[in-house]
């Protein structure tokens, strides 16, 4: 165990009033609660507390909220689907500071279990304001965290109550830091690294961190594309980031150099499925560029060899391709531990997710090869939105080593960074 802040274990809680931080960002589909996966993971926290007689006062926000009338951001749903999974009421209050709610919280018994209104509804919390973080404390004697998915930011519920509160970790923050913090640190290996999603310049830091200290590197995704640009091929107009590109060869050029001094792989679609436009219904082919931007090669071109095919200039690269999917899923064969943060494609289209969409084969085949379908299953780490939300969709979450709660806070620490919503809290 690395985890270094105090939790709810090692504290006296009982019959204390206690606010506690949940993340209870779920998303929302015709006024309806569509995954209540980050409810779920608070529960052993809240059960907890219960036991031990608290009375149990949750604060969460939804969503980014522009008024503070614009009930679409409400948690009333989450209230309620908390109920269910409790087979508890669970009281909620039409606001998260202010008489009404100070009234309600000193009524609640031991036991019972109180939800606050959206905290987003005040700039203040945001804004990290010291002020409204000393409203919330007065509301309890001691203050969990316990919302993995915000701690790396410095909010008024993540960071200035702390100074108003004893603030101490509840038991999915302890489990999130401290699964993500050893399989950094202390991996099985070969550990393996799979990053895709959009953008270089949002993860250039764990790129970088993983080019450090794993075996094999994979990238796709969108920011697959400039990698691609950096090797002077044409992708049409697939989204790319063209100011990135000198960051691309940068990074290409860090894991050549590695590769020449260890058994270290970097890999790079070498083919993609391409079209015209994001539609289910869109013509699709498969283009392979022959690239061998793979950095275990020792003489790796300046230029890439002629290609077996071109992206046309009407076309994007939507997905990797069956060659691409093949080869990691393949080199996942020797792989101990796998971390895998974003998807390979586009994989929702025209409102289709998942399997049924024509840009989400990439992913599959990798999501497949985690699961062992080919015959090997190494311990997996799944983080980021987009990542979480399409195994979520496939009812696949039991079925990973550990799937995080948080996109930002875990790719932070898994990059080394420091989590302030951690950091403010006690030490052991």
């Amino acid at each position: 165990m690395s985890f270094h802040k105090k939790t709810i274990r090692d504290i006296k809680l009982q019959g204390k009033a206690v606010l506690v931080r949940v993340d209870y960002n779920v998303p929302l589909e015709n006024g309806k609660i569509s995954d209540d996966y980050r409810i779920q993971k608070s529960l052993p926290t809240i059960q907890y507390l219960l036991k031990q007689k608290c009375r149990v006062i949750l604060c969460s926000h939804m969503g980014r909220p522009e008024r503070s009338d614009d009930r679409s951001f409400s948690l009333e749903l989450c209230a309620k689907r908390l109920g269910k999974l409790l087979d508890k009421r669970v009281q909620f209050v039409d606001d998260c500071v202010g008489a009404e709610v100070t009234a309600a919280a000193k009524s609640l018994k031991q036991g019972e279990i109180l939800l606050l209104e959206n905290l987003r509804y005040h700039k203040e919390e945001e804004a990290n304001n010291d002020r409204f973080a000393k409203d919330l404390a007065g509301l309890a004697e001691v203050f969990v965290q316990d919302a993995f998915g915000v701690v790396h930011r410095a909010h008024a519920s993540t960071d200035a109550i702390t100074r108003h509160l004893p603030s101490v970790a509840g038991l999915l923050l302890e489990k999130e830091v401290d699964t993500i913090t050893e399989v950094i640190k202390n991996p099985k290996r070969p550990l393996m690294a799979i990053i895709g999603g959009a953008k270089i310049s949002d993860k250039i830091d764990i790129l970088n961190r993983f080019i450090d200290i794993a075996d094999f590197v994979a990238v796709g995704g969108a920011m697959s594309n400039t990698f691609l640009l950096a090797q002077d091929i044409e992708i049409g107009k697939s989204l790319a980031e063209a100011a990135e590109v000198p960051l691309a060869e940068e990074i290409i050029e860090k894991a050549q150099a590695k590769s020449k001094k260890q058994r270290f792989t970097f890999y790079v679609p070498q083919d993609g499925v391409v079209a015209k436009k994001i539609d289910s219904r869109v013509k699709t082919r498969i283009v392979d560029w022959d690239a061998h931007v793979v950095a275990s090669i020792e003489n790796y071109p300046s230029r890439p060899p002629r290609r077996s095919g071109e992206v046309l200039e009407s076309e994007m690269i939507l997905d990797i391709g069956p060659f691409s999917g093949a080869f990691i899923a393949g080199s996942m064969q020797l792989a101990s531990t796998v971390i895998w943060n974003g998807t390979m494609g586009v994989t929702e289209t025209d409102g289709l997710q998942g399997p049924v969409g024509p840009f989400a084969h990439g992913t599959d085949m990798i999501v497949d090869a985690m699961l062992g379908e080919y015959g090997h299953k190494p311990f997996t780490v799944v983080g980021g939105g987009d990542t979480v939300g399409y195994i979520e969709e496939r009812g696949l979450v039991e079925n990973f080593g550990h799937v995080s709660t948080g996109g930002g806070a875990s790719m932070e620490l898994m990059s080394g960074k420091k989590l302030p919503g951690v950091e403010a809290l006690l030490d052991k």
